[in-house]
């Protein structure tokens, strides 16, 4: 059973950093992509930040230049290193990843518990 553990999420002044990091564990083969995601109250769920394999990044303009997204491939891992915080930046972050387990015929999307950022003014 494949399970993705977040953490590193809190409470933070404006202006300052936070490290995310989501460990895949289980019979993983291969994950092709992580994406972390975030959802503010009373908003739809949107795209932060991805990596792929080839560790190709793509952002959000509202984080561009303030957030870097890594992974660590022997670890099944990824991380959002957030630099510059500001009170919008607040939400629950989730990290998605497109993974493939053993013995599995196709890759699919699997989904961390999410952890909280809250970003004071």
């Amino acid at each position: 059973q494949v399970q993705l553990v977040e953490s590193g999420g809190g409470l933070v002044q404006t202006g300052g950093s936070l490290r995310l990091s989501c460990a895949a564990s289980g019979s993983i083969v291969d994950i092709s992509a992580w994406v972390w995601f975030r959802q503010a109250p009373g908003k739809q769920r949107e795209m932060v930040a991805g990596i792929t394999g080839g560790r190709n990044t793509n952002y959000a303009d509202s984080v561009q230049g303030r957030f870097t997204i890594s992974r660590d491939n022997a670890k099944n891992a990824v991380y959002l290193q957030m630099n510059s915080l500001k009170p919008e930046d607040t939400a629950v972050y989730y990290c998605n990843a497109n993974l493939l387990q053993y013995r599995g015929s196709y890759y699919a999307q699997y989904w961390g518990q999410g952890t909280q950022v809250t970003v004071s003014s």
